[in-house]
């Protein structure tokens, strides 16, 4: 196994009474970096994570951790942010949180200077003596993130990390996620926000009907999933003349007397092909490939 692979999950199968979970998918997620977990409802991205935490049983396959089948000791090593949450509404926030980062291992002290730094941090101190029943969604989110994160595992896994908040904390845990994978985390992020996953993610897995249907880095994936289509910004006082056997204008605007066309190239026609085509009629104010995003992509893909 690369050295660089810190977790692998190799055909891995998982079935529920009739239905099939996971139909022989693999994974590879890379050391210190954040890959998205991506799918549509039902595809079995949970019931992978599940494995992953041990909590589930696979039918078939292997899933290692650092080269090594992954077992029960390697659970002090995970963080694992689930999208149903779980903290007991009962108890006092503090002290659940203490009680949560001893079960991993942590000492009471250390538990205790911790999750100081984390409440001011996230400014939530007011919160250590209220009872997690008091706490809107979004306020119980961020105590379970903390608690996720607080002893320094290896292997973190966020699902759906940014459900139900809003911009403001939303863009303060991206930060926080950022921070973790610069500080040696490595992370599974699962996530319906396809403008997350752009943002953030390294790598991606599109799980669809229970297997794995694409796969990689995010700039390959979207080079190999690109159209051939290119903006041009320009000033000229007509609109831009192409050959209609080699080009097609797909779509066309204006804003502030620069006019924006965007344009497939058919025919394998090249980059340069169409620059000499347009140079000599219009003055050039940028020109770009459109790339598809992941949205996009997602969307193909699923409709497959």
């Amino acid at each position: 196994m690369d050295n660089n692979i810190a977790l692998q999950a190799i055909e891995v199968s998982k079935s529920y009474a009739n239905h099939k979970a996971l139909n022989k998918v693999s994974i590879e997620v890379p050391s210190q970096s954040i890959f998205g977990l991506l799918g549509p409802n039902g595809a079995g991205k949970t019931t992978l994570i599940r494995i992953i935490n041990l909590i589930s049983v696979m039918d078939e396959g292997k899933v290692l951790l650092n080269g090594q089948p992954i077992s029960t000791k390697d659970i002090v090593n995970i963080g694992y942010l689930p999208e149903e949450r779980g903290l007991y509404k009962k108890m006092k926030v503090g002290e659940q949180a203490v009680y949560l980062a001893q079960l991993k291992g942590m000492t009471k002290r250390d538990a205790m200077k911790q999750l100081k730094l984390w409440f001011d941090k996230f400014e939530i101190g007011s919160w250590w003596n209220k009872k997690v029943e008091e706490l809107s969604k979004g306020m119980a989110q961020k105590v379970q993130f903390i608690v996720t994160v607080l002893h320094k595992p290896d292997l973190l896994i966020f699902d759906e990390p940014f459900s139900g908040f809003d911009p403001i904390n939303v863009n303060l845990l991206k930060d926080e996620i950022i921070k973790l994978r610069e500080n040696g985390s490595t992370i599974i992020f699962s996530t319906h926000n396809m403008a997350s996953v752009e943002e953030l993610c390294d790598n991606i897995a599109l799980i669809n009907n229970s297997e794995t249907v694409l796969s990689g880095k995010i700039h390959e994936i979207k080079e190999n999933h690109k159209s051939n289509i290119f903006e041009v910004a320009y000033k000229s006082q007509s609109e831009l003349n192409l050959p209609h056997n080699s080009y097609s204008i797909s779509g066309s605007k204006t804003i502030r007397d620069i006019h924006y066309s965007t344009i497939k190239m058919n025919n394998g026609s090249t980059s340069n092909e169409l620059l000499q085509q347009i140079i000599p009629h219009v003055e050039v104010i940028s020109f770009r490939e459109i790339l598809p995003s992941i949205n996009d992509i997602f969307i193909k893909e699923v409709s497959k």
